[in-house]
C-alpha cells in the first residue's frame, strides 16, 4: 500500500475548536510593532492560512498563538477560553516546524511518543497511539528507523505524526514544507490536505508561498507590515482583492499594473480605449487610477474585445502553456504596496528594466504562434479589469 492510501484508508478523530484574535499587537523593545492590531476568528476544524512576505509577522502572530511569544495587546482565546496569559503547556496545541526538530538519536517511534512520555503516559499506551498514527501517515514500516535515514517528506511526516499523537486542539504549523524540493512540495501539499480531511482537527500555517497558500487554505489571511489586509476565501482573494497590495500578492504570475485614465465611460493607457464594464461604478467617473489586468485576462485577439498590440520581449515556454512578456507605452506602477508584494528576486529584476514603460505577462496556450520581436495583437476582457485608487491603494469596484 501506497503512504497516500495508506492516509485516506486510516482515521484519527481529533478534537476541534476555534481560536479567536482580538486586537492582538506585538510590539518589541525599541517599538518595531510586528503585529498590529489583528482581529480573526478561525472556525472550529478550519484550515487557516496567514500569508505575506518576508517580515508581516505572520510567524509571530502564530508564535502568540502557541504562547512562545508575549502579546502586547489584545486577547486569544482557544475554544473559547483566554488563553492570553498561559504557558504554551497549558493552550493545548502541537506545533510543526520548518526545520522538522526531531531527535536524531531517537527512532521514529520514540519520536513520535516523545509528547505522551512527558505527559506520564503509560508504555503500552503510546506506543498504541504511535502506532495507530503512524498508519495514519504511512509510516508504520519506518517506526524502527532513525531521522537520517528518513528523506525530508518522511521526517515532515514523522513531525507532523508527533504532533498528532498529543491529540492537540489546534495544529500550527510554520513553514512546515519550505525544506523540501519543489516536486515534494507538491504531494506533501496534498497529504496535508487529505490529512486535514480526515482529522478535521483547527489549524493554523504559517507560508510565504502564496501558491501555497492558495491550494491549502480554506480561508487565508493576508498580513503585510503586521496588518492584517484581507482574509477570505483563495476564490475571493482572487478575484476580488480589496486593495493594491492583495492583487499584486495573489497570483502567479502576478497581476500587470498600468497607470490609467477613466473618463466618458471609458478606460485609456498607452494607445488602448476599453469601454468599461456595463454597471460599473466609475462609469460617470473622470479620475486617474492604476489599472490592473490578470496574465488571464489577456488572450488571442478575435473575439471582439479591445485590442492591444504586443511585441515581445521574453516567452517562457512552460510546456503545456508560454508566459509572455511585453512592454506598454504607459508609465510602471511603482508604489509602496507593489514593492512589497515582490519578493526581493523579482524586486531585483525590476529595477534592471531598461526604462520606465511597464510591462504586461500574458499566459497563452503552446497552439498560439509567438517570437520574441514579433508583433501580435491581443485581446483585453473588459470584464476581466481591476480598479485602484492611485494614492491610497484601495480597489474601486
Amino acid at each position: 500500500m501506497s503512504d497516500t492510501e495508506a492516509i485516506a484508508e486510516a482515521d484519527v478523530a481529533l478534537p476541534s475548536v476555534g481560536v479567536t484574535l482580538s486586537k492582538v499587537d506585538k510590539v518589541y523593545r525599541g517599538g518595531v510593532r510586528a503585529v498590529d492590531g489583528v482581529d480573526l476568528d478561525i472556525e472550529p476544524g478550519e484550515f487557516m492560512v496567514l500569508v505575506g512576505p518576508s517580515g508581516c509577522g505572520k510567524s509571530t502572530l502564530l508564535r502568540m498563538i502557541a504562547g512562545l511569544e508575549e502579546v502586547s495587546g489584545g486577547e486569544i482565546h482557544i475554544g473559547g477560553a483566554d488563553v492570553t496569559r498561559d504557558l504554551p503547556q497549558q493552550r493545548d496545541v502541537a506545533m510543526v516546524f520548518q526545520s522538522y526538530a526531531l531527535y536524531p538519536r531517537m527512532s521514529v517511534q520514540r519520536n513520535m511518543e516523545f509528547g505522551l512520555r512527558m505527559r506520564g503516559t503509560k508504555r503500552a499506551d503510546r506506543a498504541e497511539q504511535a502506532t495507530d498514527v503512524a498508519k495514519t501517515l504511512g509510516l508504520e514500516h519506518l517506526l524502527k528507523r532513525r531521522p537520517a535515514a528518513l528523506s525530508g517528506g518522511q521526517r515532515q511526516r514523522v513531525a507532523m505524526g508527533r504532533a498528532i499523537v498529543r491529540r492537540p486542539k489546534v495544529f500550527l504549523m510554520d513553514e512546515p514544507l519550505s525544506n523540501l524540493d519543489a516536486k515534494l512540495r507538491v504531494s506533501m501539499r496534498a497529504e496535508l490536505s487529505r490529512l486535514h480531511k480526515r482529522l478535521g482537527v483547527t489549524t493554523v500555517y504559517v507560508t510565504h508561498d502564496q501558491i501555497e497558500a492558495m491550494t491549502l487554505g480554506q480561508r487565508v489571511a493576508v498580513l503585510r507590515d503586521g496588518v492584517l489586509q484581507q482574509c477570505d476565501t483563495p476564490a475571493n482573494l482572487f478575484h476580488k482583492p480589496v486593495n493594491l497590495f492583495v492583487a499584486a500578492f495573489i497570483g502567479s504570475p502576478s497581476m500587470n499594473f498600468v497607470s490609467a485614465t477613466v473618463a466618458s465611460g471609458k478606460v485609456r493607457f498607452a494607445d488602448v480605449e476599453v469601454d468599461l464594464p456595463e454597471g460599473s461604478p466609475l462609469a460617470t467617473a473622470e479620475r486617474q487610477v492604476i489599472l490592473g489586468v490578470r496574465p488571464t485576462g489577456l488572450g488571442v485577439a478575435g473575439n471582439g474585445h479591445p485590442v492591444i498590440r504586443a511585441v515581445p520581449e521574453i516567452i517562457e515556454d512552460l510546456g503545456d502553456e508560454r508566459h509572455v512578456v511585453f512592454p506598454v507605452a504607459a508609465p510602471r506602477v511603482d508604489t509602496d504596496a507593489t514593492r512589497a508584494a515582490v519578493d526581493a528576486e523579482t524586486a531585483d529584476d525590476v529595477a534592471l528594466l531598461p526604462d520606465d514603460h511597464a510591462r504586461f505577462t500574458v499566459k497563452l496556450g503552446i497552439e498560439v504562434a509567438v517570437e520574441v520581436g514579433e508583433p501580435i495583437e491581443l485581446a483585453i476582457n473588459p470584464s476581466r479589469l481591476y480598479f485602484f485608487d492611485p494614492e491610497t491603494g484601495e480597489a474601486l469596484t
